[in-house]
């Protein structure tokens, strides 16, 4: 019996609303499934100097227990938001910022990472663990939708290990170096 994603939990818990000035990029995570890799991924974009939105339903609760089984003892200094789904973010980020900047990081991608140019404050966008961004598919734009290239015989990488390739191909691209201060 599968069990059905559940809502995030409005708790004092959650990291306060922040944006960053200049984020190098803003990751972003659609109805994650794994709390581990959520973890993973919220260390990697406090690390980078990065955002991270996460599109619900989450397929976990972001309770204290769950968010220390995951080793996030930083978890005060991430800056992320909560989307109560796929269509608020998207009309969000198509009022507020430039769509053309917006990637989809997908297995069917036709272009790789290294062949785009990256820009600071980029859109990265990731789905869930299972599926992809297979139910969203019908409405991005398939120009927007980047791959990592994979010679060998596994066709994609756990997501964290995909967000934490992409976000360092971002970061070499655009001149940051991985020990300056965000």
């Amino acid at each position: 019996m599968s069990q059905s994603p559940k809502t995030i939990q409005t708790t004092n818990f959650l990291p306060p609303q922040q944006r960053l000035v200049d984020p190098l990029c803003r990751v972003v995570l659609v109805e994650p499934l794994i709390p581990e890799n959520t973890g993973n991924i919220s260390r990697t974009c406090v690390g980078t100097g990065s955002e991270l939105h996460l599109i619900e339903p989450l397929g976990f609760e972001l309770t204290e227990s769950r968010v220390k089984r995951a080793g996030l003892d930083y978890w005060q200094d991430l800056a992320m938001d909560v989307h109560p789904d796929f269509a608020t973010w998207s009309s969000r980020v198509a009022a507020d910022h430039d769509p053309s900047r917006v990637f989809y990081i997908e297995t069917w991608g036709e272009t790789s990472i290294h062949e785009v140019q990256f820009q600071r404050g980029d859109w990265l966008v990731f789905g869930k663990e299972t599926v992809g961004l297979k139910d969203q598919a019908e409405i991005i734009d398939p120009s927007r939708v980047l791959k990592i290239p994979m010679p060998g015989k596994v066709r994609s990488l756990n997501l964290s290990n995909a967000v934490a390739v992409t976000v360092f191909e971002l970061m070499r691209q655009t001149g940051r170096r991985a020990d300056a201060a965000p």
